[in-house]
């Protein structure tokens, strides 16, 4: 499986959704660096389902348990190793799926692929459930890039046609439902409750930014910071578009208006606006990296949907069982931050290489 990323930090995450444990390895972490494993517990809740209306009834400790890479508290250049427990899991919910794939889910591509083999419980390895290992990846290059004077800061940008109000300039992660807008997100709760009442689920959208980064990281071409970024925001399920800075907005704008034009503040080159996200041929340049994530409404739901036998080859109907959120987009926010992170983190690795 593909389940690796990185080029100077090589990030592999491991395990199924309710295999006895999910985890990560983390390669190329230079030495010395502290690292506290109470901020990184609080980095993981803001992940975890705490049994609010719009999660679900799931509920693990996600407690991150360091099995090497650390010694008194600081990198010591081992590999960084993490696995977070499995508890509260109820394999029998997902028996009918053995032979009735979930519109939506990878449940009939992974039988496709592994001819049958795949752990199907839970979702296995392609669940949502590894994102908490991701999670604690990235927690661990949020501090990393904190030494950097670089923060990471996102919030609920919409769900459905619900947009929160607002610029990002500021951290959300204080807030139990991370919108600029107080307002916004209490609308926000309210269709996500209607879908949920309905046995439908919601899609949304997730804003990130980048503040403090230095000019000059990226490659162009195949290299540059949209491609790393990219690649491992679509790793977090239900990811299905990423746009950086205008994004798709740029499409249907002039040059005149969307270019942004240059200036000086302090000694230094900078943009007047930020169109181009932060990101010119690749390479940053100095300004916030802002990005876009959309994701799909959560494919488990209890309404009636149409599938097929695949031993009888039959159209059947099928109604998903098991404990699912009525939308992803809330407990995803903190998943963003932590893959922007690994992506930046990567690439601030290889620019200290170059010089």
């Amino acid at each position: 499986m593909g389940s690796f990323y990185g080029e100077n930090l090589r990030l592999t995450v491991f395990g199924q959704s309710h295999s006895p444990a999910v985890g990560c390895t983390l390669d190329g972490i230079p030495a010395g660096h502290a690292v506290d494993i109470d901020r990184l517990r609080l980095f993981l809740q803001r992940r975890a389902s705490r049994g609010q209306a719009w999660t679900t009834a799931r509920r693990e400790a996600d407690e991150p348990e360091i099995l090497g890479g650390l010694f008194r508290g600081r990198t010591c250049g081992a590999p960084l190793a993490i696995v977070i427990r499995n508890g509260n899991v109820r394999s029998e919910d997902y028996e009918q799926l053995k032979g009735i794939p979930r519109p939506g889910h990878a449940d009939l591509t992974a039988g496709l692929k592994y001819g049958g083999a795949q752990d199907y419980t839970g979702g296995g390895h392609f669940s949502g459930r590894l994102t908490a290992p991701l999670c604690a990846a990235g927690g661990v290059c949020l501090q990393l890039l904190e030494e950097e004077g670089v923060t990471v800061i996102s919030r609920i940008a919409s769900i459905e046609d619900v947009e929160d109000e607002g610029p990002l300039t500021a951290s959300t992660a204080d807030k139990p439902f991370p919108t600029v807008s107080d307002t916004r997100g209490a609308q926000m709760r309210e269709r996500i409750a209607l879908r949920r009442s309905q046995g439908d689920s919601s899609g949304g959208i997730v804003e990130c930014a980048v503040l403090g980064l230095p000019a000059g990281l990226g490659d162009p071409m195949f290299g540059g910071m949209e491609n790393r970024i990219a690649s491992i925001v679509f790793g977090i399920p239900a990811v299905k578009g990423v746009e950086f800075g205008a994004g798709f907005g740029a499409a249907r704008s002039t040059g005149s208006v969307n270019n942004d034009p240059f200036t000086v503040e302090d000694g230094r080159v900078c943009t007047v606006t930020n169109n181009a996200g932060g990101i010119l041929g690749g390479i940053t340049d100095g300004m916030p990296l802002t990005f876009r994530c959309a994701f799909k409404p959560t494919p488990s739901i209890s309404l009636p949907q149409q599938s097929v036998d695949l031993e009888r080859m039959e159209v059947t109907e099928l109604r998903t069982g098991g404990r699912h959120d009525p939308c992803v987009v809330p407990r995803a926010v903190p998943v963003v931050e932590a893959a922007a992170a690994i992506a930046v983190y990567d690439a601030l690795l290889g620019r200290k290489k170059e010089l």
